[in-house]
């Protein structure tokens, strides 16, 4: 079999969502060169996702670099189903964000950076909240950066070397404990 370049896939049915587009101009010595920027993120809805910036002179170019270069940028996330895990905090530059689980039924609550990232991912339901920064690229990549911190319970518990079921056991005490306080 034939090695696979790093993050890229077999199967070419990717979610791809144009986060941004942004006209940039570079001052040179005959006057301003207008061109193009484009952030796309692109995922399989199983757990991977990526993130790409591109620039060129036309939108469609732009958007197509952004997207090789998303492909080749792919990561696995966690997932627990239809949400995340736990809750999980995530900052890259001045963009701060923070991503809670959500009952069945909730929707994606986020702004459309963090979204489009969780759709592509293939979450369902999930609250978010953006602070510092409301940079397209950076809170799109603070999303990323925060799903690359969760851990499933099987996971921590191969980590700890104990049995899934005893963590799982611990879990249910603290939130019985905390819906009786609450």
């Amino acid at each position: 079999m034939h090695q696979q370049a790093r993050g890229a896939t077999l199967e070419p049915e990717l979610i791809e969502r144009v986060i941004s587009i942004k006209r940039v101009s570079k001052v040179m010595k005959g006057g301003k060169r207008m061109r193009l920027s484009a952030s796309v993120v692109v995922g399989d809805g199983k757990g991977m996702v990526g993130l790409g910036h591109g620039k060129a002179a036309e939108v469609a170019v732009a958007v197509r670099k952004a997207t090789t270069r998303a492909r080749k940028d792919m990561v696995r996330v966690s997932i627990a189903g239809h949400t995340i895990p736990h809750d999980t905090k995530g900052k890259y530059g001045a963009s701060r964000v923070l991503v809670k689980p959500a009952a069945r039924g909730t929707g994606l609550i986020a702004c459309p950076q963090v979204r489009a990232v969780l759709e592509a991912a293939g979450l369902n339901d999930g609250l978010s909240k953006s602070l510092g920064s409301r940079n397209a690229y950076n809170t799109a990549r603070a999303t990323i950066v925060a799903l690359q911190q969760l851990r499933t319970i099987e996971q921590v518990a191969a980590a700890r070397n104990k049995p899934a079921s005893h963590l799982a056991k611990k879990q249910t005490e603290n939130e019985t404990a905390e819906s009786h306080t609450g």
